[in-house]
């Protein structure tokens, strides 16, 4: 990706939509089975353990059990997921510190490729 992101070394809340970012877009559907995206579980486990992590995702109530059989089974770390989510945009609103640190941050990825920047955490 070659892109570096600047964050704070306060603790975090990582917010990542499920399909086509953390496991392969619609994999359930077209394949009978989900499939995680490389590198996807190791980020999150090497997250700081004071960090929270939300899954978003559109799948409905009827995947629900099978999703998070799926996740626990394959040792993908989150603390909270939500599904039934709209498939439009996620916006995230948010303040900033007096301090000037921007209390959010994006990160657009291509569908199917689990490719974060450089995180870099300063004080």
């Amino acid at each position: 990706m070659g892109e570096k992101l600047i964050l704070s070394t306060l603790p975090k809340t990582w917010i990542f939509d499920l399909d086509g970012t953390v496991l392969k877009h619609n994999g359930y559907k077209l394949n009978g089975k989900d499939t995680i995206l490389a590198g996807a579980v190791e980020f999150l486990r090497d997250l700081p353990a004071e960090d929270k992590i939300v899954i978003f995702t559109s799948r409905t109530d009827e995947y629900r059990q099978m999703t998070l059989s799926f996740l626990e089974e394959s040792g993908i770390r989150f603390d909270e997921i939500l599904f039934n989510m709209p498939m439009g945009e996620r916006i995230v609103v948010n303040d900033r510190k007096p301090s000037g640190i921007n209390m959010s941050v994006a990160v657009n990825m291509d569908r199917d490729k689990f490719e974060m920047p450089d995180i870099i955490r300063e004080t």
